[in-house]
C-alpha cells in the first residue's frame, strides 16, 4: 500500500483484488476498515464494482466485435 496525506494507507491498487474476493483475509480487512473512512477510496472501489457487473454481462461475441 502506498501512504497518503498523514501517512493514511491507501487501498486503490487493491481494489481490483478486492472486488473479486482475491485476496488474503487480512488484506481483505485492511480495506474494508479502510473504505469505511476514506471517501476516495470508497468512491474508486464503486466504479470497480460497476466495472466488474458490467464486464459479467458480456459473451464472448461482443469481445470480439
Amino acid at each position: 500500500m502506498t501512504a497518503g496525506p498523514g501517512d493514511t494507507p491507501h487501498v486503490r491498487q487493491l481494489l481490483g483484488a478486492y472486488v473479486l474476493d482475491a485476496l488474503e483475509a487480512d488484506e481483505s480487512g485492511t480495506v474494508a476498515r479502510h473504505l469505511q473512512r476514506c471517501g476516495g477510496c470508497a468512491a474508486a472501489y464503486v466504479e470497480a464494482v460497476d466495472a466488474v457487473s458490467l464486464l459479467a454481462l458480456l459473451n464472448v461475441d461482443d469481445l470480439l466485435e
